[in-house]
């Protein structure tokens, strides 16, 4: 068990490393050479658990999947303890893959540079389909609920409107990294607001509502 603990904490270790040359100097500052330097590791010891920049980069992007992942869990299941409305929900948990703040700036860099990346690797490529299929997926349940609750008409085709609301997601957010100036976080945030509420646009039957507070 020791040694499986040590192996994947070198994996999360060089990973980590990736996250950081990417921030500070796109994916072309990632070598092997200066992720064992950022890391403080040797280079043999990268090169025995990575073969190359791609399986790196790999490894990087799905730990930025899996740290959206459990942040965005850990969020759907304080939401859903207190009847918060689906609505809101899904406002939240996508604010969770936009760049409000460092911690999600870098991580949306290193998804940046893999989609880029993707482009020219079918492994990658597959990855990144397998990623945008998931989020589609979780979108699609999501609405269905809120159908079957009453937030969202039942002549809602879910599939279609999850890939409407993927992609307008998307499209703030690379406005958001390129220009947040132009659409700082608040206006972001508040587009997407909009979008959502142009989708559930009923109230919810089962949410429990604090006392006074009138229906959505």
């Amino acid at each position: 068990m020791p040694r499986v603990a040590d192996h994947d904490e070198r994996r999360h270790q060089v990973a980590a490393a990736v996250g950081r040359l990417i921030a500070g100097g796109g994916l072309d500052g990632v070598t092997v050479a200066k992720t064992a330097t950022e890391a403080g590791i040797s280079v043999g010891l990268v090169q025995h658990y990575f073969r190359n920049k791609d399986e790196m980069l790999l490894f990087t992007y799905e730990q930025v999947l899996e740290q959206i992942e459990r942040r965005v869990t850990a969020l759907v299941e304080r939401s859903e303890s207190v009847g918060t409305r689906i609505e809101h929900i899904v406002l939240d948990a996508l604010a969770e893959s936009m760049p409000l703040d460092d911690e999600r700036l870098q991580e949306w860099r290193v998804a940046l540079a893999f989609t880029g990346r993707a482009a020219d690797d079918a492994r990658l490529g597959k990855a990144k389909v397998a990623a945008l299929c998931r989020t589609r997926s979780l979108l699609a349940k999501a609405i269905t609920n809120a159908q079957e609750c009453g937030e969202v008409p039942p002549a809602t085709d879910p599939a279609r409107e999850a890939a409407r609301i993927a992609a307008y997601t998307e499209g703030l957010t690379t406005h958001l990294y390129a220009d947040p100036a132009g659409m700082p976080p608040p206006a972001a945030l508040a587009a997407l607001g909009d979008h959502l509420a142009s989708v559930f646009t009923g109230d919810c039957r089962l949410r429990r509502r604090a006392p006074g507070e009138r229906p959505a």
